[in-house]
């Protein structure tokens, strides 16, 4: 049983160019640390005793402790800071090194990927403040916390209660360059530029671990020909272009396109998809991350190597079938 919770708020998300392009909202550094502390109240209230945090340029857990009165003990962590994904990567690796039992992130996709890198086995509740988000979930701060309690705790049966993500492996010249939890995309363009990507017609190929109609951005493109939720085995790889079909897919938010299908196939496990040789950008999880030149090979392949995450509406409908919240068992 484990007493200690990480906490990851990345305060960049949210605010990319999309916002520019698109009809996204602004998710507001101060919404964010209304969040955590809502966070911070249900874990205090579960019986978690200490919290470790990623330091951020903006002190956003610093502002959600200001004035509380907890029983736990919060501590940022002694960490050199790049105020990149690197932060968010050391972090979580030193999560794992601290022993938390449940790491709880505030971020979109790329946030995600971030924490995947170096989070190993341990349980994720993903709380979504980002941009065209799939992996993370819109989740009430108090709620969020409750469930990571439970979880870290082992108040309820964590095997039952999480499942192992997929996730997309990207290798240029047969070596490893990057990793993605939704999206593989390949751009057209050929320079990093904003690295946002919300145009659907600069996209040659998408490779998706999840294709689903009811999100926003490449994973409903998919979604709309053949759906696939997180935890069906299978991936999608669409080449686009003319061809028979197309699908009117809301690629970002208010920014409905129609979408020129080529072709797509299904993908099992394992599986690896040798790209289209090309000059081109690489897009992981929405933000191009890789220059490719023509003279390169590039595969992806889907794996089951992903990390560990909390079904927080299954956590919380055990812990009332259990009665685990009941009669304060919780701090026993």
């Amino acid at each position: 049983m484990m007493l200690k919770i990480g906490v990851i708020a990345n305060p960049a998300s949210g605010k990319d160019i999309r916002r520019l392009v698109t009809h996204a909202s602004v998710y507001d550094n101060l919404e964010k640390a209304h969040i955590l502390r809502r966070m911070f109240l249900a874990l205090d209230a579960v019986g978690i005793q200490e919290v470790i945090y990623m330091p951020d340029y903006d002190g956003l857990v610093a502002k959600a402790l200001k004035g509380l009165k907890l029983s736990l003990k919060a501590s940022p962590l002694h960490m050199d800071m790049w105020a990149d994904e690197r932060d968010t990567t050391e972090a979580a690796g030193r999560f794992c090194e601290s022993g938390v039992g449940c790491i709880i992130t505030l971020g979109g996709d790329g946030t995600n990927r971030a924490v995947a890198k170096g989070c190993n086995s341990i349980p994720l509740v993903a709380v979504s403040t980002g941009t065209n988000n799939v992996f993370p979930s819109m989740i009430e701060g108090t709620v969020a916390g409750l469930a990571a309690g439970l979880i870290a705790r082992e108040m309820v049966e964590v095997q039952k209660l999480t499942y192992v993500a997929k996730q997309l492996e990207v290798f240029v010249n047969d070596r490893m360059a990057e990793i993605a939890l939704i999206d593989v995309v390949v751009c057209t363009e050929l320079f990093v530029g904003s690295r946002a990507l919300w145009d659907p017609s600069c996209i040659r190929e998408i490779v998706l671990s999840r294709a689903e109609p009811d999100c926003i951005g490449m994973s409903s493109i998919g979604g709309l020909l053949n759906p696939i939720g997180p935890r069906d085995p299978q991936g999608m790889h669409l080449r686009l272009g003319k061809g028979n079909t197309n699908v009117l897919a809301p690629v970002g938010p208010g920014l409905i396109r129609k979408v020129e299908i080529q072709g797509y196939r299904l993908l099992s496990p394992g599986q690896e998809v040798i790209l289209e040789p090309a000059a081109c950008t690489i897009a992981v999880d929405g933000e191009r991350q890789i220059e490719v030149y023509a003279d390169q090979k590039v595969s992806v392949r889907l794996t089951h190597r992903g990390p560990c995450v909390v079904d927080v509406q299954r956590c919380m409908h055990e812990a009332g079938r259990c009665g685990i919240l009941q009669n304060e068992h919780h701090r026993s």
